[in-house]
């Protein structure tokens, strides 16, 4: 019993994020325990501009969004398990799928898949986590899939996208693209990836003006939102 019990309280012994200050707005929680975030429904409608990076085989937080506000959901995954998955649904007009991924330049990257057959997430990350197999995709910056698609802004933004949310992430800032909201998974104690590499990149959202209004009890999915940008949210 003693050996389960410590296998359940590891994850919440090990340490967090810092956040500098966490916001309290009105939101909602939209899709599974799995695949869903925390969002701020205020002010998105028909003519948002909705980006959700990283479909694997579940988007019930991009159906949530669409059932609870009318938005169209830009979804994004060139990995071959999403896209057979993709093509076999039934989905609603206002998802819109593009066999693209997000990276902080235009081109194709190898994609590494999973260490287990069964699990459908690829990486951009090399790791002990991955399996021998990869798959070249392409690959563009936020700017250009805007530039693709004919928007001029984002309104909101979500990633799960395997540990490339940091490289992204660092672009868009560097890049001074205001997004409202931005939700994101990040893949610390995964991949190899160090907690002080998320904690860099949240400092540096925070400092851009963005605030944490929700974080999940994992520790790794995050909302953030810019107050400044969405006026009147309470």
């Amino acid at each position: 019993m003693l050996p389960f019990i410590e296998r359940l309280l590891r994850p919440l012994r090990r340490p967090r994020v810092k956040l500098s200050k966490q916001a309290q707005f009105e939101h909602v929680s939209l899709g599974t325990e799995y695949g869903g975030y925390a969002v701020i429904p205020t002010r998105l409608d028909e003519s948002s501009v909705v980006y959700s990076f990283g479909v694997g085989t579940d988007i019930s937080f991009d159906e949530g969004l669409i059932a609870l506000r009318g938005v169209t959901v830009h979804a994004f995954d060139p990995t071959p398990r999403s896209l057979e998955w993709v093509k076999a649904q039934t989905l609603p007009k206002q998802f819109v799928f593009h066999p693209w991924g997000v990276a902080n330049y235009d081109g194709s990257a190898h994609f590494h898949a999973p260490k287990d057959p069964t699990h459908v997430s690829h990486t951009l990350v090399e790791s002990g986590n991955v399996g021998t197999g990869t798959v070249e995709a392409p690959v563009l910056r936020l700017q250009t899939i805007m530039e693709r698609l004919g928007h001029d802004h984002i309104d909101l933004l979500k990633m799960d996208i395997e540990g490339a949310e940091y490289d992204v992430l660092d672009d868009l800032l560097g890049s001074k693209l205001a997004v409202p909201q931005i939700l994101a998974e990040f893949h610390h104690f995964r991949s190899g990836i160090p907690l002080e590499k998320t904690q860099r990149v949240v400092t540096a959202l925070e400092q851009a003006g963005y605030v944490a209004f929700n974080a999940s009890p994992s520790g790794y999915e995050f909302s953030f939102v810019r107050p400044d940008l969405l006026p009147g949210i309470s």
